[in-house]
């Protein structure tokens, strides 16, 4: 299960405990007091867990090598092509791109104390699609393609927004992977656990592309 699902748990399990608490205070009027104070409290913890698990829903986790995405690529024209991205576990995205390269960004959030002393391992989500030029000049003088696969309302984002009051992560940190574009390619996608993105040839036409174009 991802990470949401399991603070998506937390809160509910929390959250019966709450209406327990609530539903014994009712004919017994001694300990009342104590009883509506362990139900605020336990309200108090499902409410931050069911919103955490609703900002963090595009993230997943990262405890062991894991798929990221495919990527197949059409030519389309010179330094043109039609890119099919498809997130693991996720619908497929198609977009244009230009130069020679495609790249992949990722963001990762690494938790900061007291979070980690949970043991939570990080997480990561897909940041953009872009394409890039092999030659730098091209790249400030060629038109350009960056795609953002990022949602309108995670974690990450109400971490910025709200840093001065809380700060639960440290999700300055990225990746980035990045191959030629090559007319019938396919590349698969990897992260480890240190947040490292991969990529590699995902058949072996796509290895023989490789070797026929210099890489």
């Amino acid at each position: 299960m991802s990470l949401s699902d399991w603070l998506f748990i937390g809160a509910a399990v929390t959250g019966i405990l709450a209406l327990i608490a609530i539903a014994s205070t009712f004919g017994r009027p001694r300990g009342n007091f104590l009883r509506w104070c362990a139900a605020l409290l336990l309200i108090a913890l499902a409410l931050p867990m069911g919103g955490l698990g609703l900002l963090l829903r595009h993230y997943t986790w990262l405890i062991e090598d894991q798929p990221v995405a495919l990527i197949a690529l059409k030519q389309l024209g010179p330094q043109r092509f039609q890119a099919t991205l498809v997130p693991t576990g996720q619908p497929a995205i198609e977009r244009e791109l230009l130069g020679d390269e495609w790249q992949l960004d990722a963001r990762v959030i690494r938790w900061q104390l007291p979070v980690a002393f949970a043991g939570l391992p990080p997480v990561y989500r897909l940041e953009r699609l872009s394409g890039r030029y092999g030659d730098p000049q091209d790249e400030i003088s060629k038109p350009r393609s960056v795609h953002d696969l990022r949602q309108r309302w995670d974690f990450w984002m109400m971490q910025q927004r709200y840093a001065d009051l809380v700060r639960l992560a440290d999700a300055r940190w990225g990746s980035a992977a990045y191959l030629p574009m090559l007319d019938g390619a396919t590349y698969r996608v990897s992260i480890n656990p240190r947040g490292g993105l991969v990529a590699k040839p995902a058949d072996e036409k796509t290895e023989s592309l490789l070797r026929q174009s210099g890489w």
